[in-house]
């Protein structure tokens, strides 16, 4: 049960297809960090200059702690409450759910690690915002769905005393939240000596680790998205998230989707919600599918939260899979019925946010795992897919 008031969701039918209502909970809940990111919301997508700024505005106004124990420095609540404050967040600027979704995530890992010392460690500076928090599991993910295998090796190191000691190579080409004023990134390991793989907590100034350049991304530029290198990095067990990488991936994806799809229901939202911003005429021509569209994202948004707070997913992935297709749908459709309301003001710079919402429908397909990789793993389950079907290309998904 909640241990606080949860926020309020953003968005419901009526919020949705009443243009600017649906995007209330925020400012109501943080105003000066919605106004903040309505007035960046272009400037996050389209360079870095504010790119230092996402997590502590986002730790500014509480948003790092929600579904955190209050015994953690947390505001309390449940994942669930997370998940409507990354939908919140995107209804006002992708980039920065982006961003919150790879802070929250991590520190979800956190909470949900056998090691408490490095909870308590790591998590007061995550929650402040005076540390990034870096997911780094799309490989993980994918190896945990048989899609490619493990990108970091992890040897024994011989200067180890009777603790277990590592030293790490390997590298992820696509990293969000990597904040150069510092960060730790999950990253997980094969080991050379065999045994279930491990997941561990790099941090920035590690000896060995190496952040690239930002990637030369077409939108979300302020996501601080780069790729990482370790080259013999040392590590020990206070750096180890869990030593049985499978067995806590399965129970931890949910979070890790479901917090995802958060970005999702609020870009949908906000579609939904531009619809409304067109002349009458286009508003009545699309009223019966802005309806019905809501209303299908008002239903796959109560059956996520269902999902994961309940612990279905866990042992029933593929109905989580299916509902981060179906997400993704309602956004692309959502989207383009912006776009048919707007009309050429959509297409004039400066005049709306239309254009920024179409790149980041867009963005959501390929989002480790990408719909790609989903739909062959539906396909792989029902045992209805052919044998060149079941390998997905090795990076069709992207961020993590």
């Amino acid at each position: 049960m909640s241990t606080h008031a949860s926020p309020t969701p953003l968005g419901t039918v009526a919020g949705a297809v009443q243009g600017q209502s649906g995007l209330s909970a925020l400012s109501v809940r943080a105003p000066e960090l919605a106004a903040w990111l309505d007035s960046h919301a272009e400037t996050l997508d389209t360079d870095a200059t504010l790119s230092a700024e996402v997590v502590p505005q986002l730790a500014q106004a509480g948003l790092l702690r929600v579904g955190v124990p209050t015994a953690l420095g947390g505001a309390g609540g449940t994942i669930t409450d997370a998940i409507d404050s990354v939908a919140d967040v995107a209804a006002h600027s992708f980039a920065a759910a982006f961003v919150l979704w790879g802070q929250r995530t991590f520190i979800e890992y956190l909470l949900q690690s056998p090691n408490r010392g490095l909870r308590e460690r790591l998590l007061p500076a995550l929650l402040t915002g005076e540390l990034a928090g870096a997911t780094g599991l799309s490989n993980a993910m994918k190896y945990l769905s048989a899609i490619e295998p493990l990108q970091i090796r992890a040897t024994d190191r011989a200067d180890a005393d009777a603790s277990p000691a590592w030293h790490v190579s390997g590298g992820l080409p696509w990293i969000t939240n990597l904040r150069k004023q510092g960060f730790v990134a999950a990253a997980a390991a094969d080991h050379e000596a065999g045994g279930p793989p491990s997941i561990f907590a790099i941090a920035h100034d590690a000896p060995g680790v190496t952040r690239s350049d930002d990637l030369d991304l077409i939108g979300l530029r302020g996501t601080n998205t780069a790729a990482l290198q370790m080259t013999d990095t040392p590590l020990d067990d206070n750096d180890r998230i869990t030593d049985d990488a499978p067995v806590w991936l399965v129970r931890v994806r949910p979070a890790f989707l479901g917090l995802q799809c958060g970005m999702s229901l609020g870009l949908a939202r906000r579609s939904l919600a531009g619809t409304h911003e067109g002349g009458p005429g286009a508003r009545a021509a699309v009223a019966d599918e802005v309806g019905a569209l809501a209303e299908q994202l008002d239903a796959l948004a109560t059956r996520l939260k269902a999902g994961v707070a309940q612990g279905e997913f866990v042992t029933a992935p593929a109905k989580l899979f299916e509902l981060r297709i179906a997400l993704a749908g309602v956004v692309h459709d959502a989207a383009t019925l912006e776009v048919q309301t707007g009309g050429g003001r959509g297409y004039l710079r400066g005049l709306s946010g239309v254009a920024r919402r179409q790149r980041e429908a867009a963005f959501v397909p390929i989002v480790t795992p990408s719909l790609v990789q989903l739909k062959n793993q539906l396909a792989a389950q029902r045992g209805a897919s052919q044998p060149s079907a079941t390998a997905a290309p090795t990076r069709t998904g992207t961020a993590s």
